[in-house]
């Protein structure tokens, strides 16, 4: 058994037996995916539970240790905790959340949900398939419950709704399904695309992507993660990749709705209109940033939109810089393309400089902030800035 990334003593034998489970997860895509997949184990066993999502650090480690366990209950931190609180946690560090979940799962005798396991990698980074996940994309595939397709990785079956709200590539019409309309209106996309129809919209997208004014050379890379999807044909949503980003959505946005999703209630349609308004606020915010660069950094200032998104599409699509800091109200988000964002020592240093509280969380190549609002903008950079 790995225990590569449970940082914790705790063991997971205790939940074979458990009378009770509190699950108390990170507001991401793959530590969504994870909890999903124990809940689901969790629910055929018959073991009662409890699913929460928490922002911070201090959040989840607080209700990690809230009341008054009974001797029997056991809690499972899914994301970064205090060192001492007694649980199993799923750090996500050197190995995905999802990962680690599936193991646990496959430990409890359980069968995990492989589509929903996909679409956790995908969230978490990673290629379905890569490394150790193999045997979940393969076995997915002898079952039929994923084909590879050409096209774009979307949630929906409408390609203008799922390229225009799509958090997962960043086009010149990004955030307007009537520039999508017209831009796919040349292919002639009838209301089924077919493979061919499929093909002609993937080859579009990566064109207008890569071919846009203020794209960088990262769009390139960026954009290949996000063609030739595996199509989910019994699916709750398209594709795993589209799949993916509703999980990142809903976590960030309607966490309560994320968490339906991922325990498979049926929530499919308000996830979806989830996702449309996290997509269109966060290309909206990303077109009216104000932009300035420095050594290492792009600072972004939002007045409205989820700042950890603003960040993956600036990172991933428009930053000449391999890091990006989006600054919001009270909220900051700090995205690395390649190393490790230092969100820990930051959220120390400002809570230190300006004499406040100041809450994070922090995942592989990324971390939020959580402060004051009246603490100045030129704070914030002048911080993260000591960092990079």
């Amino acid at each position: 058994m790995s225990t590569e990334g449970r940082t914790a003593e705790t063991t997971p034998a205790p939940l074979e037996s458990a009378g009770f489970v509190r699950l108390v997860t990170s507001a991401d895509g793959d530590a969504l995916a994870a909890t999903g997949l124990l809940a689901r184990a969790l629910r055929e066993r018959g073991t009662p539970f409890q699913a929460t999502v928490s922002r911070t650090v201090a959040e989840r480690s607080e209700r990690a240790t809230a009341g008054e366990p009974e001797a029997d209950d056991a809690t499972i931190v899914v994301g970064g905790a205090d060192a001492d609180v007694g649980a199993v946690r799923l750090d996500a560090t050197d190995r995905t959340a999802t990962l680690e979940a599936v193991e646990l799962v496959r430990e409890l005798g359980e069968t995990p949900d492989l589509v929903l396991a996909l679409a956790g990698l995908v969230a978490a980074g990673s290629d379905p398939g890569a490394g150790e996940s193999e045997w979940l994309l393969e076995t997915a595939r002898e079952r039929g419950l994923v084909e590879r397709r050409p096209g774009v990785a979307v949630p929906t079956a409408d390609p203008v709704a799922g390229l225009a709200h799509s958090t997962r590539l960043r086009a010149p019409w990004s955030g307007d399904p009537d520039a999508v309309c017209d831009a796919l209106a040349a292919l002639e996309v009838p209301d089924e695309p077919a493979a061919d129809d499929h093909r002609a919209i993937g080859s579009l997208v990566a064109l207008e992507v890569v071919g846009a004014a203020d794209a960088t050379d990262r769009s390139a890379e960026s954009i290949g993660r996000a063609l030739k999807p595996y199509a989910t044909p019994e699916g709750p949503f398209a594709t795993v990749g589209g799949y993916a980003d509703v999980l990142a959505a809903t976590a960030r946005t309607e966490p309560g709705t994320g968490v339906a999703l991922a325990m498979g209630h049926g929530v499919d349609r308000a996830a979806l209109e989830a996702w449309r308004t996290h997509g269109r606020r966060a290309h909206a915010a990303l077109d009216s940033a104000a932009a300035s660069r420095h050594d290492g950094l792009v600072v972004l200032e939002i007045e409205d939109g989820p700042v950890e998104t603003v960040a993956e599409l600036a990172v991933a699509y428009r930053s000449p810089e391999p890091a990006v800091l989006t600054v919001g109200d009270g909220e900051a988000a700090l995205v690395a393309a390649d190393t490790a964002a230092p969100i820990e020592a930051i959220a120390r240093t400002l809570a230190d400089e300006t004499g406040d509280a100041v809450a994070y969380d922090e995942g592989p190549r990324r971390g939020y902030l959580r402060y004051d609002p009246d603490v100045d903008e030129s704070t914030i950079t002048a911080t993260a800035r000591e960092f990079r």
